[in-house]
């Protein structure tokens, strides 16, 4: 067995809060404790229910199960609100610190203070016309009134939606315009990367393009404060006015009515619009936050995310356990790379949340937060948006901290939430994820469904029901397209996309997306595999591989961007093929190394391997909206690499 990176003490282990719900339960260790929550579900999410701290009406029932796994319910006599829930905790203390990217805004918002806020709005909303049922969107920053907003619709029952205004136009509307929303919130401007972006031209375009809006409402931010020439759009003091800060009150609704409209990355066709349970979701957050996270009141909870991505909601929740938010906007490396440690020493971050790409931009730099920071707060890390490899592992442990519960956690946008995550009571080995989560019963399969031994890789699948399953999608009559992406090519289980392999450990390595695994010679191999050797290469800066059909079989081409003044010769091209080779197999040696200038990224980080190889296909890429760089895939088009 591989030494661990990381093992907590005996008196970390034994202060967790996992430890003490797993006694509570009659169950030592994890391992016993996920082994019950998959063969006693209803024990163990009622157990859930009333550990955790939800506020609400249980009811009798705890699951009734269906036929299929879409049919079975999770507390159908359940009624509670989750905005209750995240507002539960009262007082003066801090519920949200928010520290723009240059520093100049920093505010402070108690729990008190956030209570007042959302009963402002709530009451506004209602002054609106927005009822139980009606969509609330936001294009909006990380700030405290993207939340406030969220908390507002959610206390009336209205369905709450958000992007971030990085986005333009035709992200917008290609998101918003397809769930027919009556109330949007927006902003004047933002800034990244030292610049402000005006976001008032824009919002006149998107306002005549989403006719079911009733009215606009501009949070003034970095902008001049103005709305513009946008109709029925009014500034947030025009929409509150006449209505004091106070109290909001909560309706009750079922554990099944919607909460989110989560969307797919879209780099494909359209965003699929999919449609989140309000008790589901509150349910799996508190498990994910409490007992993989050891989140516990008074802990100031951290993710670099936009609202955009679903690590934005994710965040929100860990209110409901009593957590300080920290909310930070902007780019993570302006002025430097230090700024998102300098705001971890300045507010005590507890979890730092971040992206492996941040972790691996870490790794290729020369800074070590370790030597120039305290941290002396941080207990945990967590990373996710795509593959951590072993050496960003080593990363974290040698620049940023030695005594670091680094989680690396995979789920996504389609559960909002987690399949696989940490464990603070257990060793971390360097390139696994620890467990699978609690309550779902993970597994490795072959595409029949069979389950494969550990060292084989196979599609990653849960075998049963779960509280935060989607409702379905927005407008998918008969649950249609539903059905289609998660249960129709394996029947009878879960299946979002990924490719994975238990270890010998117990831990879950995740390979890729599987529809972005190469099958060389019919041998399926993962990206991230080929990754992992390619970035240790001197002078490569970050890389892409996808999978070129080509007479008949498919060829391993891989794009590398490098260090600036490095040319790919052929010494650089022999030096990643002997790494490929020595550290995977032959068959992950790339047939065809090109050089490109920048690689397409989704908003939230992700590499677009799909979207690079629909290009080099000469297929169309439908909606570049959902990338940050869209132009980068031009790069790939006819590349002079693939001539040969």
């Amino acid at each position: 067995m591989a030494e661990p990176i990381w093992r907590p003490s005996p008196e970390r282990a034994e202060a967790a809060n996992l430890t003490a719900f797993a006694r509570a339960v009659g169950h030592e260790g994890f391992e016993t404790l996920h082994a019950w929550s998959v063969t006693k579900p209803a024990d163990f999410w009622a157990a859930a229910w009333d550990r955790l701290g939800v506020v609400g009406d249980r009811g009798e029932r705890v699951i009734d199960t269906g036929d299929h796994l879409t049919d079975t319910r999770f507390f159908p006599d359940a009624r509670l609100n989750v905005a209750e829930n995240l507002l539960a905790h009262r007082g003066p203390q801090p519920a949200m610190v928010f520290h723009s990217e240059d520093g100049s805004i920093r505010r402070t918002i108690s729990r008190d203070g956030l209570r007042s806020m959302v009963g402002q709005l709530q009451a506004a909303m209602r002054r609106a016309g927005v009822g139980e049922g009606d969509r609330v969107v936001v294009w909006l920053p990380n700030i405290p009134e993207t939340y406030a907003v969220m908390l507002a619709a959610a206390s009336i029952g209205a369905t709450f939606s958000s992007t971030s205004p990085d986005f333009g136009v035709d992200g917008v509307v290609d998101r918003f315009g397809q769930i027919e929303p009556t109330l949007l919130f927006t902003c004047d401007a933002y800034r990244y990367g030292g610049k402000v972006h005006d976001r008032l031209e824009p919002l006149a375009e998107i306002r005549a393009q989403l006719p079911t809006l009733e009215q606009v409402v501009v949070v003034p931010f970095v902008g001049d404060g103005g709305t513009g020439d946008v109709p029925d759009a009014v500034t947030l003091d025009a929409f509150v006015d006449g209505i004091d800060p106070k109290e909001p009150d909560f309706v009750r609704l079922p554990f099944d009515h919607p909460w989110y409209v989560l969307f797919s990355s879209g780099t494909t066709g359209k965003p699929k619009c999919i449609v989140h349970r309000t008790g589901g979701v509150l349910l799996k957050h508190l498990v994910e936050h409490q007992l993989h996270c050891d989140i516990r009141p008074g802990d100031r909870v951290f993710y670099f995310t936009t609202a955009g991505w679903m690590m934005w909601n994710w965040l929100a929740s860990a209110l409901a356990s009593g957590a300080t938010l920290v909310l930070y906007d902007g780019s993570p490396f302006h002025p430097d790379g230090n700024r998102l440690f300098d705001l971890a020493d300045e507010t005590g971050i507890t979890l730092f949340g971040t992206s492996a790409k941040f972790i691996e931009a870490l790794g290729k730099s020369s800074l070590s937060p370790a030597d120039t920071h305290d941290l002396a707060a941080l207990r945990t890390l967590t990373s996710t948006g795509s593959t951590l490899v072993a050496e960003g592992f080593v990363t974290v442990h040698e620049r940023i901290k030695a005594d670091l519960h680094l989680a690396s956690i995979s789920g996504g946008t389609d559960l909002c939430g987690c399949l696989v995550l940490g464990d603070p009571t257990s060793p971390v080995l360097a390139g696994e994820i620890q467990r699978p989560a609690l309550g779902l019963d993970i597994d490795v399969a072959d595409e029949l469904g069979n389950r494969v031994s550990p060292g084989v890789r196979g599609e990653l699948v849960c075998r049963n029901a779960f509280p935060s399953m989607p409702l379905g999608f927005h407008d998918d009559p008969g649950d249609e397209r539903y059905h289609a992406a998660y249960f129709e090519r394996i029947a009878g289980v879960w299946h979002q996309g990924d490719f994975a392999e238990w270890t010998e450990q117990g831990g879950v390595v995740i390979h890729g997306r599987s529809d972005a695994t190469l099958n060389p010679g019919g041998v399926r191999i993962g990206t991230a595999e080929i990754y992992r050797q390619v970035d240790k290469v001197p002078g490569i800066v970050e890389a892409i591989v996808i999978g070129q059909e080509v007479d008949g079989d498919t060829r391993v081409v891989l794009f590398v961007v490098l260090e600036e003044g490095r040319t790919l010769d052929d010494d650089l091209e022999a030096a990643i093929r002997a790494e490929v080779r020595a550290g995977a197999t032959p068959r992950h040696v790339p047939a065809v190394i090109g050089q490109v200038p920048e690689i397409p990224r989704t908003r939230s980080g992700k590499i677009v391997e799909l979207g690079v190889r629909a290009v080099v296909h000469g297929n169309e890429v439908r909606n570049t909206e959902a990338l940050a760089n869209p132009e980068a895939l031009e790069h790939f088009r006819n590349h002079p690499a693939l001539a040969d």
